[in-house]
């Protein structure tokens, strides 16, 4: 049973700084895609970060390129995401998700509050 656990959310005050994890299991980590999602009150849900199975492809949403980056590591099943200089537009709950042949899963997200 594939799931997704993140954690390090919390309150910060703009141009602050955290790091959000995703815990995978249940599914081969290193063969699927990953992705950062976050929904702001009120908005649909949109894509913050990509990077592949190997880590070799990234992508960033254009709003928090040069501020998040994405990593994973494959042996701990991990994914990350690193947020610096947040700002109060960042305020969302995070998703981690995974695409594994095809099929997609989701974590139960974990909030985050940028305050001015």
């Amino acid at each position: 049973q594939v799931q997704l656990v993140e954690s390090g959310g919390g309150a910060v005050q703009a141009g602050g700084s955290l790091r959000l994890s995703c815990k995978a299991s249940g599914f081969t980590f290193s063969s699927g895609g990953m992705f950062w999602y976050r929904q702001a009150p009120g908005k649909e849900r949109e894509l913050v970060a990509s990077i592949s199975s190997g880590g070799e492809f990234i992508n960033y949403e254009d709003a928090v390129t040069g501020r998040f980056t994405v990593s994973r590591d494959n042996v701990k099943n991990m994914l990350y995401l690193q947020m610096n200089n947040l700002k109060p537009a960042d305020t969302a709950v995070y998703y981690c998700r995974a695409m594994i042949g095809g099929q997609s899963s989701w974590g139960q997200g974990t909030q985050v509050t940028v305050s001015s």
